[in-house]
C-alpha cells in the first residue's frame, strides 16, 4: 500500500508518522511477512520489510505459502517448476525453506518464527499433499520444518503450523489428530499453533466459539496458540457478520481485536 498509493499514516495523536513506528508504539511486537515462490511477495521484499521492523525492535514471523500465488483452504497449487511427486516435493520443500531462512540470516536477520504453509486445513502442494492424505501432508510439513532448522542451526526459527477456522474445535481436533504421523510431523516438532479467525464466512465464527475451541486446543495439544489472521470491517454490506453487537466501524475494529485478546 505504501508503494502503490503513498498514503499518509497518522498516529493516535493525529500526527504523521512511519507505519511501522505506529504499529510498534501501539504494542505490536511481531510483523508477519508473506512469501510466495513467484510474484510480488518475494524473499527480497520480505527481507527489506524485516529490516525495517527489526530497526524498531520487532520480531519477525515469515509466512511461507509454498505457492506462486495465494495459498488458502481453496488454493494450494504446486509452484511452477517444482516436482509433482512426493519424494521430489519432500526434497524441494526442504531446500527451498532452508534457502529462505539462510537468505534472511545472510542479510543479518534471524527469523524468530516461521509458518510451514498458510491455512493448510486441506493440506499443501496439491494434489500430492492434499488432506485427508495426512501421511503425505505430514511428510511435507516435516521436510519444510527440517529445512527451516537447517537454514540457521545456531539460531533456528520457532515453527508454526497454521490452519483456518480457529473457532471450529471439531475441525481443529480432526486436523491435528490426523497430521501427527510417526516418522513425519509430530507435535513435539511444533512450537506454535496458528489459526485464522474471520467474522465473514459464517455466523458460527463467534468469540465464544473461538474461546472454547482455543481452550480445548491448549488442553489437548499443550502448545501456545496464535490468532495469526483476523479482520473486522470499518464498512461492509451484503454480509452477515458473526458478532452483530460489534459496530461496523473503526471503533468496532478496536473492540474486535480487544475481545480476541481477552
Amino acid at each position: 500500500m505504501e508503494k502503490e498509493r503513498t498514503p499518509t499514516f497518522l498516529n493516535a495523536g493525529g500526527q504523521s508518522s512511519n507505519a511501522v513506528a505506529i504499529l510498534q508504539s501501539g504494542g505490536a511486537n511481531y510483523v508477519r511477512l508473506r512469501v510466495w515462490t513467484a510474484g510480488e511477495y518475494t524473499v527480497a521484499n520480505a527481507i527489506s520489510l524485516a529490516q525495517r521492523a527489526k530497526s524498531y525492535g520487532m520480531k519477525i514471523l515469515v509466512d511461507l505459502h509454498y505457492s506462486d500465488t495465494w495459498a488458502d483452504p481453496a488454493h494450494q497449487s504446486i509452484p511452477s517448476g517444482w516436482p509433482t511427486d512426493l519424494s521430489g516435493l519432500n526434497t524441494r520443500i526442504y531446500t527451498y525453506t532452508k534457502d529462505v531462512v539462510t537468505s534472511f540470516k545472510n542479510a543479518g536477520i534471524n527469523i524468530d518464527m516461521i509458518q510451514i504453509g498458510n491455512e493448510i486445513r486441506q493440506g499443501l502442494l496439491w494434489p500430492v499433499g492434499k488432506t485427508p492424505n495426512f501421511n503425505a501432508a505430514s511428510q511435507l510439513l516435516n521436510s519444510g520444518r527440517s529445512g527451516a532448522i537447517d537454514g540457521n542451526p545456531s539460531s533456528p526459527p520457532k515453527i508454526m503450523i497454521h490452519i483456518d477456522n480457529g473457532w471450529d474445535w471439531s475441525l481443529q481436533q480432526w486436523w491435528w489428530d490426523g497430521i501427527q504421523v510417526r516418522g513425519a510431523l509430530t507435535l513435539d516438532k511444533v512450537d506454535y499453533i496458528g489459526v485464522s479467525f474471520y467474522p465473514f464466512y459464517g455466523t458460527s465464527a463467534t468469540l465464544a466459539n473461538l474461546k472454547s475451541s482455543l481452550t480445548n486446543m491448549a488442553n489437548r495439544y499443550g502448545r501456545p496458540i496464535v490468532v495469526a489472521e483476523t479482520d473486522w470491517p470499518a464498512s461492509c454490506s451484503g454480509t452477515t457478520l458473526s458478532e452483530p453487537s460489534i459496530p461496523i466501524s473503526a471503533s468496532g475494529q478496536t473492540q474486535w481485536v480487544q475481545k480476541i485478546a481477552q
